[in-house]
Parts: structure tokens; C-alpha cells; sequence
């Protein structure tokens, strides 16, 4: 995944909708399933986005 193409803000935006969700009670277990698979997904890629921001700003500070 190239940290130009990802969108780390529609990653937070996606996350915080799909808490809603996964919250509803009328939800159910296999879509909890699913949101919670995708949630997984969208973790490590904000994850190793943010990796990747710090390995920039550590290199311009180096």
C-alpha cells in the first residue's frame, strides 16, 4: 500500500461509522463479524501509515 494512495482520514471516518454499527443492536452477528474483520484491516493500515509518517519526519530530522 503506497502512503500516497491511502487515505488515512476516510480510514478514521470508516472506523468510527462502522463502531456505530457493530454498537447497534440490531446488528447482526455476522455482519459484527465481518465489520470487526474489515476494523482488523483498516487498523494496520492506519498503523503502518503512521509507521511510515514517522520514518519520514525521522528522516528529515536526521
Amino acid at each position: 500500500m503506497s502512503m500516497e494512495k491511502f487515505d488515512y482520514n476516510a480510514a478514521v471516518e470508516e472506523l468510527e461509522s462502522i463502531a456505530v454499527k457493530v454498537e447497534d443492536p440490531q446488528t447482526g452477528i455476522d455482519d459484527i463479524d465481518r465489520y470487526i474483520r474489515r476494523s482488523k484491516e483498516l487498523i494496520e493500515a492506519c498503523m503502518a501509515y503512521l509507521r511510515g509518517a514517522r520514518e519520514n519526519l525521522d528522516s528529515l530530522s536526521s
